[in-house]
């Protein structure tokens, strides 16, 4: 991974040198496959220069080989792949070759920092891609996209092992969520545990010790996977499947809510013959928690990486959101 983002290096530093890489005019509204405009032209000429589009043309045309390359650049910039030329995709654009290299030299130095891994099944997180990925004997068996924490609740970089599932998990409510969302609720609605299935099982009047049962509405959804950590992250399902469409994912609290927990457990599963599928479902589906033990732990990486190529080797781009990279870029250049 790091030789393959090394490599990347010599382009924009090329791009660089050439300068011209003056703001692109964002549009008011998107440009659709066959409508014209006049940013057009210098779009087509900034995909050839990126090696998205294959052949340059000075047309202001949005054109089948132009919808082609937009798509191809959404796509590696983590964007809504429709071809079509807005805001978004012009905020990428104006992204300056300098600023590229220098996001590049920082993913490579957070490469170094990796540790070596000691096990060819593992699982992999990108919290800036919003992607689980999961390998046996070191080839991808599968990936999924998850949810991560929002800014002000960022999910953590670290390595652990998952040891545990838990099927109909309780969740046991974070102080924080305790003190500044459940008090406010219970005091202006008397029925607010009962109305959100919790119930106190400790704590003072203040601050109580308050846990939601399991069920529909439960917010770890039907099963969590306990990895653990001083951080208390784990992954989890959740009951609102509709965020998993969203081309941003930082929703959560800190913890990781995966999109297809279900599938997830199979295959942590899939050697243990106890589990069937109708146990699985039963499980999934009961009043009360079952914990499983996995008969050997399965090494967890969660990292955060915002530039890197992919298996195909495309090279990828996402956003910053948590500032970690900036922080980086300032301890590694001095202007």
């Amino acid at each position: 991974a790091y030789k393959k983002l090394k490599e990347m290096l010599p382009l924009y530093y090329k791009l660089q040198q050439s300068g011209n890489w003056d703001s692109i005019t964002k549009p008011d509204k998107p440009i659709h496959l066959g409508e014209s405009s006049e940013i057009i032209a210098t779009v087509k000429d900034r995909l050839f220069r990126l090696g998205d589009l294959a052949v340059n043309d000075s047309t202001n045309v949005l054109d089948s080989a132009l919808f082609s390359a937009a798509k191809s650049f959404q796509r590696r910039m983590g964007l809504s792949v429709d071809g079509a030329v807005g805001a978004k995709m012009i905020t990428e654009l104006n992204i300056t070759p300098a600023q590229r290299a220098r996001q590049i030299l920082v993913n490579l130095e957070r490469m170094r920092w990796m540790t070596p891994k000691t096990d060819s099944n593992y699982i992999f997180v990108n919290i800036p891609e919003y992607k689980m990925y999961v390998y046996t004997a070191d080839t991808l068996t599968f990936s999924m996209n998850v949810i991560v924490g929002t800014a002000a609740n960022s999910t953590v970089i670290f390595s652990g092992n998952l040891k545990n599932i838990v099927f109909s998990p309780y969740w046991k409510v974070p102080v924080k969520i305790v003190r500044n969302e459940i008090v406010p609720g219970i005091k202006k609605n008397p029925n607010y545990l009962e109305k959100h299935n919790m119930e106190r099982i400790g704590g003072s009047d203040s601050l109580p010790s308050i846990r939601q049962k399991p069920g529909p509405s439960n917010s770890l959804g039907k099963v969590k996977f306990l990895f653990p950590n001083n951080y208390d992250i784990y992954f989890h399902d959740t009951p609102n499947r509709e965020l998993f469409g969203a081309t941003s994912r930082s929703f959560s609290h800190g913890c990781i809510r995966v999109g297809e927990p279900r599938h997830l457990a199979e295959y942590l599963l899939r050697n243990d013959t106890i589990w069937t599928k109708y146990r699985m479902d039963t499980a999934m589906n009961n009043t009360k928690e079952t914990w499983v033990t996995l008969k050997k732990s399965v090494p967890v990486v969660i990292a955060y990486f915002t530039a890197w190529v992919d298996n195909n080797g495309v090279l990828n781009f996402r956003k910053d959101i948590y500032g970690h990279d900036a922080r980086l870029a300032a301890k590694l250049f001095t202007n």
